[in-house]
């Protein structure tokens, strides 16, 4: 245990500790105040936590894990027995204490000297019938009656935090490895600041709360993998990796690197409210050895160089391919974990030139139609990387399944606002000028005197005429582009006069409007038409065998929430297993329904099951071993149904996983479950 020399002002000490020495002092107790938060962390922060207590139990000896600051003061009474009122930690000495509670239950029969170690961390030494850390009144008697293991009759049904997060440590203490975590736990250190009677204890707490800009997650990523390397070796890593990739990536590090975790895993990587990428990179890339980390590094770089070319184009040697690129980067770069594997591919010579230009055609088609289709684009590019590591065919099917149809492309370019006028109508023109500028034919907004034919003022127009022009302004049939000083001459001009500048121009999509007489809203649909077949064969849809599908998300891209947020009831409009039609409402739901059908569908799926849960530690157990939610899914065999929706979704996505299933299960959000946070 490392400690330094306590530093002590007039109203502070801060002292570094082994946390649990300092739990396990016979003077150490402490009560939560009522003016604090209730209990929050779910199953992730609790899985984080495990995971952190093995990684340090695995290492060198003189290693340690710091937990951070824990903020408390002295009693202002002897009310509760409290000798510390806790200002800041409440969270974490709260899971802390349920995983030893956790430990301690799962060995107090099988090694009672450990038990005995765990116990003085638990319990007071003047009353083992109390609990060491007490939460606020509204939950201590829940707190206390997990810690010491006093079940009651009003337990059952019983949901709260304290439960769901115990009975995840219970399940996930594998036999065999309990000296292993207890040597994790002893190796956890934090920096005890005690405060005198005089100190401003709001003050502090915000001070340790507001410590300017957080880390973001490149920065974490960048600390995490050079950490515990020695100066020479952090200087070759940095100069030789790390500075190419910032010069590659610039001001879009953060974003490669949340792309390149995509394209890696064949999942989607959450980032609003956590520190989603530096999670995935920790659980991707674990504590590497230089030798190996060199391997990893220059894996990074490469794709980091891979990554600024499709920044920008014109860096690429082939000019169509920087064409196609350029292309894309219409649509921004949702796509690019899928590009980035592509075009690693093309360079290494395993993709053609020719391939790697249709891939790129067929993703133009795919965003820019579903954008007709008024259909969202996102969290589409996971399951695109997860097809393309399985082969060409896998990518092409995948790509035409959520490709909209001829006939729903025809309906949205009928009667909606074309998206990316500039890049639709250059690419129909054949031209990739963009100094050219977008003609409405029939304007925006039309001046009293317009005149669609020469004949008639568009003041002269009924009410129904002109709100039929408005209403097709925006549509492809009504849109050209123009040389900036035809467009300039032509701008508010009537139809008659317009027709002279579009026969000067070069741009064929305008000459061709010289050759009509008048402009009316059967002349928009008309060209529209006859447009539109134009369209279909530049950005077509793959001609394979395949459904639009109605906007379905693979279930391995089911968003997950954290906790059970407002509306989780109706998340879904319904689920789409292997052919069958379920109509589920909440992941709840979906998850008990999912593992009776695997467990009752075959010996194959119920073996699935099986090995799921003991590699996972659940969520199927052979006996109700705690207090909580539980279903019996066949004799002998319980189903914990305590978990949060994220636990849940993630036991969802694993276990069908390991079925072999999960390419065959679709769920459709319903309109609460795609405004959920």
């Amino acid at each position: 245990m490392s400690t330094v020399t306590p530093v002590i002002a007039a109203n502070v000490e801060a002292t570094a500790v082994s946390t649990i020495a300092w739990l396990a002092a016979s003077d150490t107790t402490i009560v939560v105040p009522v003016y604090q938060r209730q209990y929050r962390w779910d199953i992730g922060g609790c899985e984080q936590l495990l995971n952190d207590v093995r990684a340090v139990a695995g290492a060198r000896p003189e290693d340690t894990h710091f937990i951070g600051s824990i903020l408390s003061t002295a009693a202002s009474s002897a009310e509760d027995g409290a000798h510390l009122v806790l200002i800041d930690g409440q969270q974490r000495l709260t899971t802390l204490m349920l995983l030893v509670a956790a430990l301690h239950h799962t060995l107090q029969e099988d090694d009672p000297t450990l038990a005995a170690d765990l116990l003085r961390v638990l319990v007071r030494d003047d009353d083992p019938t109390r609990t060491k850390l007490r939460p606020h009144r509204a939950w201590a008697e829940v707190f206390e009656s997990i810690v010491l293991g006093r079940p009651s009759l009003d337990d059952a049904g019983r949901q709260s935090r304290f439960d769901d997060n115990y009975a995840f440590f219970r399940s996930q203490i594998r036999p065999g490895e309990a000296a292993d975590i207890w040597r994790g736990l002893t190796k956890l250190e934090h920096v005890s600041i005690s405060l005198g009677p005089a100190a401003n204890a709001q003050q502090t707490f915000e001070s340790l709360n507001s410590t300017g800009e957080p880390l973001r997650d490149h920065e974490l990523i960048h600390n995490y993998v050079l950490m515990g390397l020695t100066h020479a070796q952090q200087s070759e890593i940095e100069h030789e990796y790390w500075m190419p990739i910032e010069h590659a990536t610039g001001e879009q590090i953060g974003t490669f690197w949340r792309h390149y975790l995509v394209m890696l895993t064949g999942r989607e990587v959450t980032v609003a409210g956590e520190r989603g990428v530096y999670d995935a990179f920790r659980q991707e890339f674990p504590r590497l050895d230089l030798a190996t980390l060199r391997t990893r590094a220059a894996n990074w770089r490469r794709f980091a160089e891979i990554y600024g070319l499709l920044l920008e184009p014109r860096g690429i040697p082939d000019a169509e391919v920087s064409r196609q690129v350029a292309y894309l980067n219409t649509f921004g770069r949702g796509v690019y974990p899928l590009v980035m594997r592509l075009y690693r591919d093309y360079d290494d010579g395993v993709l053609g030139v020719d391939e790697l230009i249709v891939s790129l055609e067929h993703l133009q088609s795919l965003l820019l139609r579903r954008k007709i289709a008024g259909l969202s684009t996102d969290r589409l590019v996971a399951r695109l990387c997860r097809a393309a590591s399985v082969g060409r065919t896998e990518l092409l099917h995948a790509i035409a399944r959520i490709t909209p149809s001829d006939e729903r492309t025809r309906v949205g370019l009928k009667y909606g606002d074309l998206p990316h006028a500039h890049y639709v109508l250059g690419r129909l023109a054949g031209t990739d000028d963009t100094s050219l500028d977008l003609e409405h034919v029939a304007p925006l907004a039309a001046s009293d005197d317009w005149s669609p034919d020469g004949e008639r003022r568009w003041a002269d127009l009924t009410d129904d005429e002109q709100n039929s022009f408005r209403a097709l302004t925006q549509t492809l049939g009504n849109l050209t582009l123009l040389e900036q000083p035809l467009a300039e001459r032509a701008f508010d001009a009537s139809f008659p006069a317009k027709r002279a500048f579009y026969g000067a121009s070069d741009v064929v999509l305008s000459r061709e409007l010289a050759d009509a007489g008048a402009w009316s809203t059967a002349a928009i649909a008309a060209r529209t038409a006859h447009l539109t077949d134009i369209f279909l064969e530049v950005w077509r849809r793959p001609a394979v065998v395949g459904i639009d599908d109605d906007n379905l998300t693979p279930i391995l891209d089911a968003r997950k929430r954290r906790g059970w947020p407002r509306g989780w009831q109706r998340e879904f409009d319904y689920v789409e297993f292997r052919g069958e039609h379920w109509e589920v409402p909440d992941v709840r739901y979906l998850f008990n329904r999912i593992f009776k059908r695997l467990w009752t569908e075959s010996d194959a799926s119920r073996q699935s099951v099986i090995d799921f849960s003991a590699r996972r530690g659940g969520p199927v157990y052979p006996a109700m071993a705690w207090n909580g939610q539980w279903d019996e899914i066949a004799p002998g065999q319980y189903l914990y149904m305590g978990w949060d929706s994220k636990y849940m979704l993630s036991a969802v996505q694993g276990v069908l996983d390991e079925a072999g299933w999960a390419s065959e299960v679709f769920v459709k959000y319903s309109y609460i479950g795609d405004a959920m946070a």
